[in-house]
């Protein structure tokens, strides 16, 4: 009997913990309170800054690497079921995107490990950078004050940011964000 109790208290806790999860994610997805967050303040970066981060091989990759591009940052992680879901859309962009200098670039919070595992059932079309531990500074500091995944900044071709927003990110808001940076003709 005692080992039934144990057992249904695990299953209870573990559902709740699922549902406050499953609901944070909701809330930090859609609260009109995350525009507010993301407003430039004088401490946030309004350029491309000089970071260096490693790709999946152990490469040093500077972020001066795509200078003169259109550069979208995307923070994510695998163990976040926003980033995954709006993964897709990043890579179909990318895919049509790449000639008119649009360059994705995805930083990951997880172990190199973790990142080539998850990459093998969910392959990308744009490079993917393991962040370090300045990385969270360096997200907060480009507008993203609560630390949320997914995350993503855009910069213009002269590397000054120009959009940033907190949680996941929709075909359209993407489009309605690169349009302005890019020629009429470009495949949005």
């Amino acid at each position: 009997m005692k080992a039934v109790k144990v057992i249904g208290v695990t299953i209870l806790a573990g559902a709740i913990s699922i549902g406050a999860a499953i609901f944070g994610q909701r809330w930090v997805d859609e609260s009109p309170m995350l525009e507010r967050l993301t407003e430039r303040g004088p401490d946030q970066l309004q350029a491309l800054p000089d970071f260096r981060l490693l790709d999946l091989q152990g490469r040093e990759v500077a972020s001066n690497s795509w200078a003169g591009k259109v550069l979208i940052l995307n923070f994510w992680a695998t163990w976040c079921a926003s980033c995954i879901d709006e993964m897709p859309m990043l890579i179909r962009a990318q895919q049509a995107l790449r000639e008119d200098g649009v360059q994705f670039v995805g930083i990951a919070a997880d172990k190199v490990q973790d990142v080539k595992d998850f990459l093998v059932d969910h392959p990308v079309s744009y490079p993917i950078l393991i962040a370090d531990a300045e990385v969270v500074e360096l997200s907060k500091r480009l507008g993203n004050r609560l630390e949320v995944l997914p995350f993503t900044v855009i910069f213009d071709r002269r590397g000054r940011r120009v959009f940033s927003q907190i949680g996941g990110l929709t075909a359209e808001e993407l489009r309605a964000q690169l349009r302005p940076l890019l020629p009429d003709s470009a495949a949005l």
